[in-house]
């Protein structure tokens, strides 16, 4: 990032305003007061079947996203990580084989393809996206690629259509990382629909999240779905009967059931996202920090759902430090590139080797966004953002 230019001095606040009351970086309380009785009345629906793993709810669930999605097939397993990993064994990935993806992600993103034994390949991102670059895909792939994980990241698709293209050209299956990312669209299409597999996450801070872990894993093969059933469960359709060797990797029926009543508000808590986006940008723009702040942005043909929202900024760390001791909570998504994590020293990268990234994880930071939030504290937050700035002058 560049030296920071002068900001115009806010004279509505005092230099040194903290927040008297803290800001946290996710409210789930305020969500769930909005949904309790329904939540409450789906627990009680489970507790008294006394059916709690897999099951209805969770064939339900399946059914529900599956149409929202686009697909014919969805399987609910135990976590996002293991969405990612269900669908790698699915198509018999293991020693010797190599998967694509960015170093710039959470762990389980290529942690789920060294679960199988295969080697993860790192392609650097887009500056302006953060997601892969597919400009350099095409010079990763060899005769060892089996698959390409694609990451939506911070809820924002990835730019699939080139990655498609050249996916197809070389014989390479597409796994869409979608953790972050249910209910964004790119060219009208339903993330999770575009690659063979799309991979979920429902941990609870994401746009649909549970109370605990959960994931799903969306297919356009059915005949895929069928055997991601199989593998997360023991590789087995009746009891003690084996076909293939599994894990136990379920989704249970009170999770299900949560995710069922949260379900239908998700485009309305979409909406909510987009809109405090949208109020940021405007709030960065009257405190004239564009010039030191870059905030994130949208492609033409895709819908970001804001699971994070991410700026980009100078003196990252102060900056983060000043807004906590004034009671603003951020987050750092993420601080080191999978690359240089030492469980993944053995790839043999070095720092250099993926700059994009490497930069974005010195300079990024992410602000609260859910849907509750009021314009008031991001205004206050956007207001002791530029005194900082105002302060470094």
């Amino acid at each position: 990032m560049g030296t920071p230019q002068p900001v115009v001095r806010d004279t509505r606040a005092p230099l040194n305003h903290a927040s008297t009351t803290p800001v946290p970086f996710l409210d789930l309380k305020a969500q769930y007061t909005t949904i309790r009785s329904e939540v409450l009345h789906a627990v009680e629906r489970v507790l008294e079947s006394q059916h709690f793993i897999l099951g209805k709810e969770v064939q339900l669930l399946e059914s529900e996203v599956a149409q929202m999605v686009g697909v014919p097939a969805a399987v609910g397993c135990a976590s996002g990580s293991d969405a990612l990993y269900l669908a790698l064994r699915a198509l018999d990935i293991g020693p010797g084989d190599e998967v694509i993806t960015v170093p710039f992600t959470f762990v389980a993103t290529a942690g789920a393809i060294a679960r199988t034994g295969a080697k993860p390949v790192f392609v650097d991102i887009d500056p302006v996206t953060y997601n892969l670059d597919h400009n350099l895909l095409g010079a990763a792939i060899t005769d060892k690629t089996r698959a390409i994980i694609p990451v939506h990241l911070f809820g924002l698709p990835a730019d699939m259509k080139p990655i498609l293209k050249i996916a197809g050209e070389r014989g390479v299956t597409v796994v869409e990382d979608a953790a972050q990312a249910i209910g964004s669209t790119y060219d009208g299409a339903q993330i999770g629909s575009l690659g063979r597999f799309g991979c979920f996450s429902f941990f609870p801070s994401k746009n649909l999240g549970c109370a605990g872990d959960g994931g799903m894993v969306t297919t356009t093969d059915e005949r895929m779905g069928d055997k991601l059933r199989l593998l997360r469960a023991h590789g087995s359709r009746e009891k003690y009967s084996y076909e293939i060797l599994g894990v136990n990797s379920r989704l249970d029926s009170l999770q299900a059931a949560i995710l069922r009543v949260k379900l239908p508000h998700l485009k309305v808590w979409e909406r909510g996202r987009r809109q405090n986006a949208e109020t940021y940008r405007e709030l960065f723009a009257n405190y004239h920090l564009e010039s030191i702040v870059t905030l994130p942005t949208t492609p033409s043909n895709c819908t970001h759902v804001y699971n994070q929202y991410v700026i980009r900024c100078p003196e990252r760390s102060k900056l983060r430090l000043y807004l906590r001791e004034r009671g603003f909570s951020t987050e750092v998504y993420y601080p080191s590139p999978l690359h240089l994590q030492p469980a993944f020293a053995y790839l043999g990268y070095s720092e250099g080797a993926f700059p994009v990234s490497e930069a974005a994880c010195r300079e990024v930071l992410a602000l609260p966004i859910y849907p509750e939030l009021t314009e008031e504290v991001q205004s206050s937050f956007v207001r002791a953002i530029s005194q900082f700035y105002q302060s470094r002058v």
